[in-house]
């Protein structure tokens, strides 16, 4: 199938109302949409299920799926130069990228200094607050500007996923929450941020490098609480040293984690449960953290800092590919892919109003006016597509 044929096709469930999703995985070629047949919204019940899920920040809530056995499944391959952008239409959107309001930075500040004193009374050692930009009167189809994300961010998850009795969601997220591939489980935590400025050999803080052990710590000591004692072997669990990667104009500490899972610890949901919201995202204690933010952010987070992806799919995976084509047919091997991914950089998209979601995370070393101007350094990801 051609690119055009693929996006016209989406168009054509988008403008019918029927939910679909389509997506791009981290520096992949491939586009692969679900088309599902018709309107009904389908609940996720235990993640034993099949398709591609879309699950909301508070885990109380329910998650979505598209379930594979009702959609068409379509991919195509493409390159990020069939997306290419006019000078003119970016200059056209610098204002919306350079617009940031008193009130908002006021308003941030403040919450930030809440979040600090929370800290220092003892509430909880980290929290991840967040802030909610409204762009008003965006004329833009969703699929041209999922269309300019695949162009600026080949190395991130992006993704467009729709339902009419849910809504439309937009973003390019460089975090992953797990990939499993048969019996081997990998994820990473992701903290710290700065602008990247031509270089990824940058000096981080010490606050940013604790940040980024918090993270990997609640990680490691819950993966290993979900599965039980088995995970006591290092032969079970691996986790990388910290890192800098680059995710747009921005760098992030990452640490790589990966585990072998047995026919007793492949159950998803005491995984899913014990890492979602992971620090990252929400803070430590993970409860208490929660608790305050769905208290005092002002606004429901919905599926901002949520998940989504491929759930149980089957993957055929060639054991030998240096095999002539002929004699691979006896070689391949079908194995169940989960791809599950943060929902960070992202926005929603009501009427013609986009709302854009960006945070931080705060601790005890956090200074207000930087943590603002962290957010306005994630908004531009966002805002410069529109």
């Amino acid at each position: 199938m051609a690119l055009d044929q693929f996006l016209e096709q989406i168009k054509k469930q988008y403008d019918g109302k029927l939910p679909f999703v389509v997506y791009k995985k981290p520096n992949s070629s491939e586009l692969k949409c679900m088309l599902q047949y018709n309107d009904a919204l389908h609940t996720v019940i235990d993640f034993t299920e099949s398709g591609f899920v879309f699950a909301p920040f508070d885990s109380n809530q329910d998650a979505f799926i598209i379930p594979i056995d009702h959609a068409d499944v379509v991919s195509v391959e493409f390159d990020k130069d069939d997306f290419s952008e006019s000078e003119s239409r970016n200059r056209k959107t610098s204002a919306i990228v350079n617009s940031n309001k008193e009130s908002e930075k006021l308003s941030h500040i403040r919450h930030v200094e809440n979040g600090i004193s929370a800290i220092e009374n003892g509430c909880f050692s980290k929290v991840v607050l967040s802030r909610r930009e409204i762009v008003e009167n965006v004329e833009t189809h969703p699929i041209e500007i999922f269309k300019r994300l695949l162009q600026r961010y080949p190395t991130a998850f992006v993704y467009c996923w729709y339902h009419p009795k849910v809504g439309l969601w937009l973003g390019a997220t460089p975090e992953t929450l797990l990939n499993v591939r048969g019996n081997q489980l990998h994820t990473m935590s992701l903290a710290g941020t700065q602008a990247f400025e031509g270089t990824a050999e940058v000096v981080w803080k010490e606050k940013e490098k604790e940040e980024q052990q918090i993270v990997t710590d609640f990680i490691v000591d819950r993966l290993r609480e979900s599965v039980g004692k088995q995970l006591s072997s290092d032969d079970f669990m691996k986790v990388s040293e910290q890192k800098t990667v680059k995710a747009g104009n921005l760098l992030h500490l990452q640490t790589e984690i990966s585990m072998r899972l047995t026919p007793e610890t492949r159950n998803l949901k005491p995984i899913l449960e014990a890492l979602h919201p992971t620090p990252a995202v929400c803070g430590f204690p993970k409860d208490k953290a929660k608790a305050y933010i769905i208290e005092n952010e002002g606004y429901p987070r919905e599926f901002y800092a949520g998940f989504m992806g491929e759930l149980h799919l089957k993957e055929t995976i060639t054991r030998n590919p240096n095999r002539r084509n002929v004699e691979n047919n006896a070689y391949r091997v079908q194995k169940s892919v989960t791809d599950l991914y943060v929902n960070l950089r992202c926005m929603q998209m009501k009427d013609q109003n986009i709302f854009i979601y960006v945070g931080g995370g705060i601790t005890k070393d956090s200074d207000a006016v930087a943590e603002w101007e962290e957010t306005v350094h994630k908004s531009k990801i966002i805002k410069s597509v529109l």
